[in-house]
């Protein structure tokens, strides 16, 4: 009997700003990999749970709610698209309501659960590259390289405030700043799956890097040659 191919898994976390999204995107491409955006399975159920009428600082979420939620992730080299209960809401999740109710959302127990079965199920289709806050810590404990960004907290909220600028939006710099940090807060104190490093993660601080600089290093030492 033939033994079941392996898939690669490179993970990459870190906190809103440092550059993962991009980063995913780049090594994917550049790998021949799918992309897992765990951020975006995280808003896509935030957005169902908002439609619902539960609110971030409900303490309960009615019972049945999660399990008839169906999330389905549509894999494809360098991306990946995200569909709820059948419509593509891969645009629709990058609003700051709802990406702010999506950090507070993911604290609960049951959200964090409800997803971990999805996000697995991704590797065992293709190979990934794989982005989020405990990709390496958590989900992908098994996987063969891991790397977790960071940057300071005034770049990356100049970053935040630049993209929701180019998307039309008018934010207040001071209010992104503000945002990001208390999700920070949020996403590092949290009892289950806080956003730590792996223990075997490779730390890579992108204040001063580009996007370039930071997926050559980490080709570089996962070793590809392309």
């Amino acid at each position: 009997m033939a033994k079941a191919r392996t898939f690669f898994v490179v993970t990459i976390d870190g906190p809103a700003g440092a550059g993962k999204t991009t980063i995913a995107k780049n090594l994917a491409q550049r790998l021949g990999f799918c992309m897992l955006d765990s951020g975006a399975l995280y808003r896509a159920l935030a957005l169902a749970l908002l439609r619902a009428g539960v609110r971030p600082e409900d303490q309960f979420i009615r019972d049945g709610l999660l399990e008839s939620t169906r999330i389905s992730v549509e894999p494809d080299i360098g991306g990946m698209r995200i569909m709820l209960e059948g419509e593509d809401v891969s645009s629709h999740i990058r609003s700051e309501e709802v990406g702010n109710a999506a950090s507070r959302f993911s604290a609960k127990p049951e959200v964090r659960r409800a997803l971990l079965d999805i996000q697995r199920g991704v590797a065992e289709k293709c190979d990934i590259v794989a982005e989020g806050r405990d990709m390496g810590a958590v989900v992908f404990p098994f996987a063969q390289a891991k790397f977790f960004l960071t940057a300071d907290a005034e770049e990356r909220a100049k970053r935040r405030y630049s993209e929701l600028t180019k998307k039309g939006q008018k934010p207040f710099y001071a209010q992104v700043l503000s945002d990001m940090m208390a999700r920070d807060r949020r996403d590092e104190s949290r009892d289950l799956a806080p956003m730590i490093p792996a223990d075997d993660a490779t730390i890579i601080d992108t204040t001063t890097l580009t996007p370039r600089d930071v997926t050559e290093r980490i080709l570089e030492r996962i070793g590809f040659i392309i």
